[in-house]
């Protein structure tokens, strides 16, 4: 059955944008369980082959760094080739090097299949495509929508972690590759037979107009996405959204999503409880994102990046100083839960209000890329201090500090003129 023939089954009865919202939700939850597999593997790997953490960790820190680098030239794509085949061909890749990710045994294979060709797949389904699905299907909601998108990506990584975690207890650490990979390759026929390449491709508009508007003029991807970037970099807003997103990715993917499980083993959790408390936090950041997203639509999103930088700053020099026992976790999982990737949704609709609505989908796949690169100095840093210190405590420290700088780094940007905040 093609998107039209399904759009025609739901006509009258609920846009289609909602269809779309509802099928980008599992394909970006599927490839962030994709990505939270690593998080799950790193003891497994460093008992099966005497790797240590600093040599996996670095892998990892690979991954982030293409996933992040791979999303400026993948938000161009979208608009050369299209969005259905960026990601029809993003979730063959993933499959693909997932599947034999699980066949590995020399750390060369770790790099190229957990390292480059995950961070090259998952790159493609990052925050640019949130902000472009946002963008081309809603015009009422678009924060709400951003929200949604946001937290199944971040959300993924977090609820799957119980189950990959007893997979690799029950039956080893190389069924959770091919569980992930199955997830991934289940998404293609759902791409193939429900996702339309636009609204006007099934006559409509999107959410809250009657009418699309233009498509941006398409060219080269790369000549698009280093465009994109030339854009940005001129504004001094910009930089401060970079900079403050840095932060997030370092104090979030990089050591929350990395190493928690770790640090929680180091303090004597079972791996399966760890996990647990980090899937928790999945749950709740599914909440809170979503009612970030909501917010965003409705109140300043220089105020809501105050507060969310500031408590996840708050939440994480608190953490190395407690117990680590059922009530100090859960009670760190629901704080820092609510707030794990809140801060998307009002970044997204600052850049839309800064560089405009069709530019907006580049230039927030090159602030994800400087989210990745700053959660790829987090993967590697605390490994790194964790060989030489036997602890993570300084990584807690030093993150929940630089989201204390970032909350003040936000109220800096500057308000866009109604002008200024034209499609562009």
């Amino acid at each position: 059955m093609a998107p039209s023939a399904v759009a025609r089954l739901f006509a009258g009865r609920v846009h289609y944008a909602w269809i779309v919202l509802g099928l980008m939700f599992l394909v970006m939850l599927s490839t962030a369980g994709v990505r939270a597999a690593p998080s799950v593997l790193i003891v497994p790997l460093q008992n099966a082959f005497g790797w240590d953490r600093a040599t996996i960790s670095a892998a990892l820190s690979l991954n982030i760094g293409i996933y992040g680098l791979i999303g400026p030239f993948a938000a161009a794509l979208m608009q050369t080739i299209g969005l259905k085949r960026t990601i029809l061909l993003a979730l063959v890749i993933l499959s693909i090097a997932v599947a034999l990710s699980g066949l590995i045994d020399a750390k060369w294979q770790l790099f190229l299949t957990w390292g480059a060709l995950v961070g090259l797949g998952a790159g493609a389904t990052a925050g640019g495509l949130a902000a472009t699905v946002a963008n081309r299907w809603f015009v009422k909601n678009r924060g709400l929508a951003v929200g949604i998108l946001t937290a199944s990506n971040a959300s993924g990584q977090l609820i799957f972690l119980p189950v990959l975690a007893a997979v690799a207890e029950s039956d080893g650490w190389r069924m959770v590759s091919w569980v992930v990979a199955g997830f991934a390759a289940v998404m293609i026929p759902l791409v193939l037979l429900l996702l339309p390449e636009s609204p006007r491709s099934i006559g409509l508009g999107p959410l809250g107009a009657e009418v699309e508007p233009p498509a941006p003029p398409r060219g080269n991807a790369v000549a698009m996405a280093l465009g994109g970037l030339a854009r940005g970099a001129r504004s001094g807003d910009f930089w401060l959204l970079a900079g403050s997103f840095w932060i997030c990715g370092f104090s979030a993917n990089g050591l929350v999503g990395t190493h928690l499980i770790s640090y929680c083993i180091d303090n004597g959790i079972a791996p399966v409880a760890a996990a647990s408390v980090v899937a928790g936090m999945g749950v709740f950041d599914l909440i809170g994102t979503t009612c970030s997203g909501w917010l965003s639509d409705r109140y300043n999103p220089r105020i809501l990046l105050f507060w969310y930088y500031g408590l996840r700053g708050l939440s994480l020099i608190l953490l190395p100083f407690s117990s680590f026992d059922a009530v100090s976790l859960s009670a760190f999982s629901v704080f820092y839960g609510l707030d794990f990737v809140a801060t998307v949704p009002p970044t997204v609709i600052l850049t839309n209000q800064i560089f405009g609505r069709q530019s907006a989908p580049i230039i927030v796949a090159w602030l994800i890329c400087g989210h990745q690169i700053g959660a790829a100095t987090a993967a590697a840093g605390a490994g790194w201090i964790r060989n030489v210190t036997g602890s993570y405590f300084e990584a807690f420290i030093i993150s929940g500090a630089a989201c204390m700088l970032a909350s003040l780094i936000v109220l800096r940007i500057s308000k866009p003129s109604p002008a200024a905040a034209v499609p562009a």
